[in-house]
């Protein structure tokens, strides 16, 4: 529960649009005053020059690197990054964007790899450093702010998933600290609306689910699921450093918190679509198509990903492997009827479940319940049972998976 604490706190500090909350702790009218459809007038100690956030040429340059970042080109992303870097040497943005560029590299993993902490630290700290330098030198600096915000934010949010509590924070305190700060900011463009979006959408959606964290919640102002789903699509629409990530959570929003499958299949696709070789975006859309039952697509995302998988292409790690393995299993079990293929696919699919430590996840029990399924009724009843007693120690008691693998079990206690 500690840790989820501050991973739900880490979401009001997302990627490039940490810093823009519009109100004090406690001042809900000023937040609920927000709105998409208006442009605010900007506060006069912001001055938009001289921003490398809003620079439109700024974002030119850097589209195709960005764009490259989560298409999981990384070498080409961060060579980009780099060149950008040697013009802008004591900015922020270009360290932060090699920090993202390595967060890119942990998500595909379901952050289970440490292989990339040492570098994300090392740049999320550099941008830390580059950003304190400028704020120091003017308090007034909202885009110094805004990115001392991001940083921590990011650094907090994987210093809890890895259980370093103190340092998470640390880090979610003064990102916190800062976002107030950077309010002033608000207004600029839809990068500054991204975090308030997860923030109304999340408050209220934690709320519901998680009693223990209420009393928590009380020293934030209210949110609004609708507003904060409403602003969402604004900036996935029109956000040129947020618009990516906004599409990430509206589609596992849509998908995960408010089971609209038909809205996460679009933007999933859209992700998918665009980023075709992002391994992440790829399953996710594999799995929605499979569970919504448009299962020619379906096999046709998961044979790609397999493919580039064999490859070896950047991201495509065993959690990819699990998702497209599983998928084709039942498609030629049920749709085929190649149980052959299906057994492959299956075993396949329990490999990557245990190269990726997942042994306790549907993947992993229901591809050894669907082989038990498949042996028994090929009349091997011996290896039926083999797989049935596999289901029975993983599974939960109360599940049918295991009532079913208890029932074939004690009809079946003289099969050797």
């Amino acid at each position: 529960m500690k840790k989820f604490l501050y991973i739900a706190l880490s979401l009001f500090i997302p990627v490039l649009a940490s810093a823009q909350q519009r109100s004090t702790i406690g001042d809900t009218t000023a937040m609920r005053q927000v709105t998409i459809d208006a442009v605010e007038v900007l506060p006069s100690a912001v001055k938009v020059k001289g921003m490398l956030l809003l620079n439109k040429e700024v974002q030119y340059e850097l589209e195709g690197a960005v764009d490259n970042m989560y298409n999981f080109k990384y070498e080409r992303a961060e060579k980009q990054f780099k060149s950008f870097r040697r013009r802008y040497p004591d900015h922020p943005l270009p360290y932060f964007l090699m920090g993202l560029s390595q967060w890119w590299k942990i998500v595909p993993t379901n952050i289970q790899t440490h292989q990339y902490d040492k570098l994300f630290f090392a740049y999320m700290d550099t941008t830390i450093q580059k950003a304190e330098k400028l704020y120091n030198n003017n308090e007034n600096n909202t885009e110094a702010a805004f990115f001392l915000a991001a940083a921590n934010g990011f650094a907090g949010r994987l210093h809890s998933e890895r259980s370093n509590w103190r340092k998470a924070t640390v880090h979610s305190k003064r990102a916190l600290e800062y976002m107030e700060i950077a309010k002033a900011g608000n207004g600029l463009s839809p990068e500054f609306l991204f975090g308030e979006a997860l923030f109304n959408y999340y408050s209220i959606w934690i709320h519901e689910n998680y009693k223990m964290l209420r009393p928590v919640l009380m020293f934030f102002p209210d949110g609004d699921k609708r507003l904060g789903l409403k602003q969402l699509r604004h900036v996935a629409n029109n956000g040129f450093y947020t618009g990516t990530e906004a599409r990430f959570f509206l589609m596992k929003i849509y998908a995960n918190e408010e089971g609209n499958l038909e809205e996460a299949m679009k933007v999933s696709q859209q992700l998918a679509t665009k980023y075709p070789d992002n391994a992440y975006f790829q399953r996710f859309y594999a799995r929605v198509l499979f569970v919504q039952g448009h299962f020619s697509m379906a096999e046709r995302v998961s044979l790609d990903i397999i493919h580039k998988l064999d490859q070896r292409m950047p991201g495509y790690e065993a959690v990819s492997g699990r998702y497209a393995s599983y998928i084709m299993a039942y498609i030629n079990q049920h749709k085929y009827r190649d149980l052959d293929k299906a057994k492959q696919y299956y075993q396949d699919a329990i490999m990557y479940a245990e190269m990726s430590d997942e042994r306790e996840s549907g993947y992993f029990i229901n591809s050894y319940l669907n082989l038990a399924r498949i042996h028994n009724q090929q009349k091997d009843k011996s290896k039926a049972k083999q797989y049935y007693t596999v289901v029975l120690n993983s599974s939960e008691k109360k599940s049918a998976p295991y009532k079913e693998a208890r029932t074939f079990l004690k009809a079946n206690k003289k099969v050797k």
